[in-house]
């Protein structure tokens, strides 16, 4: 059985809002984290239970949060966007 992914109104605006190119990276960053969902490494503290995976693109570093529901075999996609600020942000 494969992993399902499940893409939030947040993680949906911004990948919406990227350029066409952007775009694709962050298709291929998905397509990797759907490939193994264990790829990233969890966060602690207040981001407890987030996962975040960290892709290149025009030298600049961007970053997937998502969330594993193992029962039912979903990839809840958070966020997407550039490091400046990402975690700040994913916190509210």
């Amino acid at each position: 059985m494969t992993w399902q992914p499940v893409v939030t109104p947040l993680f949906h605006r911004r990948k919406k809002k990227a350029s066409s190119p952007l775009q694709e990276a962050i298709d291929g960053a998905v397509r990797a984290i759907l490939a193994d969902p264990m790829i990233a490494e969890p966060k602690v503290g207040a981001l407890k239970g987030v996962r975040v995976y960290k892709f290149t693109y025009q030298r600049l570093e961007y970053l997937v949060a998502y969330r594993l529901e193992t029962r039912k075999r979903l990839i809840q996609l958070l966020a997407v966007g550039p490091h400046e600020n990402f975690y700040r942000n994913l916190q509210r």
